[in-house]
């Protein structure tokens, strides 16, 4: 019988252990008006890559001579080869999580039944790692294809400045933010944390808001007092 604490499979019992503290803090956002996975994604840099026919990252363009061409920094091809924009970066990082810590413990069960004795585990995380990595990946394109399309698509979070939400979680006021939706140029929708630009106002469920600014992974609001830039559709 494995030994989950076990001080050889340590690193991955504490990769699973994260996987069910990210599921808390989840399920506690969820009653506070606070998205854990929206934050983190707000945090990743815009990734300017095209997304090919077959619906896979390409961090190539064509330009007009028929060339292919960089449209992405280093960092950003390897986020995007990992499909971070295209998949919720917590999503990712659970995918990561589990694939490291299973493959942990797979990796010491076939240490104890080929050599009878555990492998040091700062040693056997290094093949859980390669494990894990690519693990992301394939997760990653088969999510991006079952997911709505509205979720995944990435668009640069600064052009969401002068579009008009609707707050559909919790009550915005100075200090806290809730959970609002709005649709981009493309008509997708889009899930934002907004708070009062404004120091005294508040913003309840159902309530039109205006985006004036960006601050950190929240945005500042006013009231819409605008019919012609009402969002108000099913």
């Amino acid at each position: 019988m494995v030994d989950f604490f076990a001080s050889e499979n340590a690193p991955f019992a504490v990769a699973l252990c994260l996987v069910a503290l990210i599921a808390l803090v989840e399920i506690a956002g969820l009653f506070l008006g606070f998205s854990a996975s929206h934050a983190l994604d707000s945090q990743i840099p815009d990734l300017h890559a095209d997304i090919d026919a077959g619906g896979h990252f390409s961090p190539f363009h064509v330009d007009a001579h028929g060339t292919p061409e960089s449209s992405a920094g280093p960092l950003s091809q390897v986020l995007g080869w990992l499909c971070v924009g295209r998949v919720p970066i917590l999503v990712l990082i659970i995918v990561f999580l589990c694939a490291f810590g299973l493959a942990g413990f797979l990796l010491q069960a076939l240490a104890r039944g080929l050599a009878g004795f555990p492998f040091p585990p700062a040693l056997v995380s290094i093949p859980a790692f390669v494990a894990a990595v690519p693990a992301v990946r394939y997760a990653g394109l088969g999510l991006a294809r079952i997911m709505p399309k509205e979720e995944t698509d990435a668009v640069s979070e600064k052009t969401f400045i002068g579009k008009v939400a609707v707050v559909i979680r919790g009550e915005a006021r100075r200090g806290l933010a809730a959970e609002a939706k709005l649709r981009d140029h493309h008509g997708q929708t889009h899930y934002v944390l907004v708070e009062p630009d404004e120091d005294e106002a508040t913003f309840s469920q159902g309530a039109e808001v205006l985006i004036v600014h960006q601050s950190g992974s929240t945005y500042r609001v006013i009231a819409n007092t605008s019919a012609a830039m009402s969002d108000r559709r099913p």
